[in-house]
């Protein structure tokens, strides 16, 4: 669809007003693609233009993936924190270029990443916090190699986020998000970690509390 860096799904706002809409944009975890976020598209708020985005890198025999996860023997498992960067950097420009094609508002812009895409949504965020106002980042966590964090930590004076995860999560495991509050406290970020007693999904209890955070927000 469009002539857009990243091909994706929409969905247009269910109420419009005479200014620009805010714009929601939908990152899916490893090994699956642009449906699978886009389900909790007619549950957004009725305000927002919902974008879902399809990582770039295809899978075998089906999915995509944001970046290569590796499982080697003698290193265990491990991510191309290259090919990482590349995704960074593909959806920050895919922002300017979904704004400007959708004619949105540059100044709402919301990131919800699941998984690898919750990765990828910290890493564009505190890399590009111009280009974002809120991230909501289920259960995944902040791989510092891959963000370039601001030295004046007011460029982070406007970013809200909403962060959980499952406490049974076999994919994530938990204690890699609980390290996040402790890494944005150090950008004059506070937020707190919202868990939730599931595996590596979206409990319905989350959704609900994610929904009612991004009323408020």
């Amino acid at each position: 669809m469009s002539t857009l860096s990243l091909e994706h799904l929409i969905q247009r706002p269910k109420t419009t007003t005479t200014s620009k809409s805010p714009l929601i944009l939908l990152l899916h975890g490893y090994g699956s693609n642009e449906e699978d976020l886009f389900s909790f598209a007619p549950e957004l708020p009725d305000n927002y233009f919902v974008i879902s985005a399809k990582a770039p890198r295809p899978m075998q025999p089906s999915g995509n993936a944001w970046y290569t996860i590796h499982w080697d023997a003698t290193d265990g498992k491990w991510s191309d924190d290259k090919e990482a960067i590349e995704s960074r950097e593909l959806i920050s420009k895919f922002i300017d270029e979904a704004v400007t094609e959708y004619d949105l508002d540059a100044e709402n812009v919301t990131l919800l990443g699941f998984s690898q895409g919750c990765i990828l949504s910290y890493a564009v965020a505190l890399t590009y916090p111009e280009k974002v106002k809120n991230i909501i980042g289920l259960s995944g966590y902040v791989n510092a190699d891959i963000t370039t964090a601001k030295t004046d930590l007011s460029a982070y004076s406007h970013l809200s986020i909403f962060s959980s995860h499952g406490t049974v999560d076999q994919v994530i495991p938990v204690t890699a998000a609980r390290q996040i509050p402790a890494y944005l406290k150090n950008l004059g970020i506070s937020i707190e970690l919202n868990e939730y007693p599931v595996g590596h999904g979206v409990a319905p209890q989350n959704f609900y509390d994610l929904k009612n955070w991004l009323l408020k927000h």
